[in-house]
């Protein structure tokens, strides 16, 4: 019994040790988030037609393409340079203050750009949302396309200084908030918007209680700000009660170099991994038709990437604290420390993976019959083929971080391109379009997670890193956690 103990305690504290810190605080946060993003996903699934239901999520997947991949490099930068300036005692103000000047000036860019293609070429409005969704809801949700641009810009960069100042209570505070704003914006638009409308389901006619799909639309891009000002009125009050200093305390005069070097290769990076992220859901948005059965086929399938895709918001609350914690020890340094860290939690990422796995193929459709009801469509097996493909995305996520903080951004860009091109190449092979786009999906991103795992063992040798020592800390690891 006495060793039966020892051993799950030294299981536990290697579980805890795999962790990076601040990772409870900000998992609190992206659980309540999480928990929202379902609420909200389930009301729309309720509250709207197929057609409505698909133009909404056509706006999900834009805004969750876009803003990070425009925004996160910004988030990613400003918590490795603050993290940086800290480790050196010196205030991180001057860095911040350039990031919001280049933050707002990409937000604008991008808006402009959005603007122009969505006004002179409306074919491309039209192929986003399909036909059964008004004029009105098309222009509604271009117009929370836009808003989204600005509010996640906002939310990107608060986040980025309260992880580079390891504030991360207000950290995960950002991600509850802006869950709970989202579901009471939802309530609000239901209760005041629902009317009722006879359509046809599963060639049934059937009279239905229906909300603004335009509206729904505003209420996935505003929460943002409720939040940034919940975190920021949150870390005065700790920060006084604590007597922390400011998050953008004095220090020595910035240039934009020291955000980065290479941020055309972050952004590139960037936006092709949220590309690949939502490859599947673009390509069966593009291929499908608009008649009423493919808009319920689109619907589940949909559902099902969404559905399978918890593993990525599970994955997030360590990507948070991750970024940071190895960036201060590639600049002090400490590459032991580095790549023990990077290792440790691609364990605990694998595992994250394998489990998404595991539940889809003993209870996916279970769930997901009972949460969308009649939105699903997919079988045990199709859905388990999501999440292999989300678990290899997972997987090369995790590595590129360690490429993002040894600062080897055009290897990383290279990396996801070749997952990108993956894509490109499987898709058109078969008959079902959905089919192709799961294949196609795990292809393409276990491809990426290969090419950035070689990319970055022979980056990792340029700092002080060899095969051997790589393999040594593997072989320590706690593999049966």
């Amino acid at each position: 019994m006495p060793a039966m103990q020892s051993r799950a305690r030294r299981m536990a504290d290697s579980a805890a040790s795999n962790v990076p810190a601040g990772t409870g605080s900000v998992a609190i946060g992206l659980m309540v988030g999480s928990i929202a993003a379902w609420g909200y996903q389930i009301m729309a699934e309720k509250r709207l037609p197929d057609a409505g239901y698909n133009a909404v999520n056509a706006l999900w997947v834009l805004t969750f393409v876009a803003t990070p991949g425009f925004f996160q490099p910004l988030e990613q930068e400003v918590a490795r340079a603050v993290a940086h300036r800290r480790a050196n005692g010196e205030g991180g103000g001057p860095i911040l203050w350039k990031a919001v000047r280049l933050g707002a000036g990409l937000a604008v860019a991008t808006a402009v750009i959005s603007l122009a293609v969505f006004i002179f070429v409306p074919k491309t409005v039209d192929q986003l949302f399909k036909v059964g969704v008004s004029k009105t809801d098309h222009w509604l949700l271009i117009a929370s396309f836009i808003v989204a641009l600005g509010t996640y810009a906002t939310a990107f960069l608060v986040r980025g200084t309260l992880s580079g100042n390891g504030r991360f209570s207000s950290y995960g505070m950002m991600h509850g908030v802006e869950g709970i704003a989202r579901i009471a914006a939802v309530a609000i638009i239901v209760v005041g918007t629902s009317h009722t409308v006879t359509i046809v389901e599963k060639g049934e006619t059937v009279t239905r209680q229906v909300a603004s799909t335009g509206m729904f639309g505003f209420a996935l891009v505003l929460p943002p700000i409720a939040a940034v000002a919940a975190a920021l009125l949150w870390n005065r009050r700790m920060a006084k009660r604590d007597q922390l200093p400011k998050l953008a305390e004095a220090g020595p005069a910035a240039s934009y170099s020291e955000l980065s070097t290479a941020l055309a290769w972050l952004l590139s990076s960037s936006v092709l991994a949220q590309v690949l992220s939502y490859a599947p859901v673009f390509a069966a948005q593009t291929l499908v038709g608009s008649g009423a059965e493919e808009q319920r086929l689109l619907a589940g399938f949909v559902t099902a990437m969404f559905l399978a895709r918890v593993p990525l918001l599970m994955f997030q609350a360590v990507q948070a604290a991750l970024l940071p914690k190895l960036a201060a020890s590639a600049a002090a340094g400490r590459h032991d420390e580095f790549r023990a860290g990077l290792l440790k939690l691609l364990v605990l990422v694998i595992g994250i993976g394998g489990l998404g796995i595991v539940g889809s193929l003993a209870l996916g459709s279970t769930v997901g019959k009972l949460v969308f009801q009649s939105k699903w469509t997919l079988s045990n097996s199709e859905l388990a083929l999501l999440a292999a493909g989300a678990a290899a995305y997972i997987v090369a996520f995790t590595l590129a971080q360690g490429l993002i903080a040894l600062k080897a951004y055009s290897k990383l860009t290279l990396g996801w391109l070749v997952g990108g091109l993956g894509f490109v190449a499987v898709m058109p092979f078969g008959d079902d379009v959905f089919t192709r786009a799961q294949l196609a999906f795990l292809a393409s991103s276990m491809l990426a997670a290969i090419t950035i795992t070689l990319l970055l063992f022979r980056e990792m040798k340029s700092h002080s890193a060899t095969m051997q020592d790589l393999v040594a800390v593997i072989s320590h690891e706690p593999l049966e956690l």
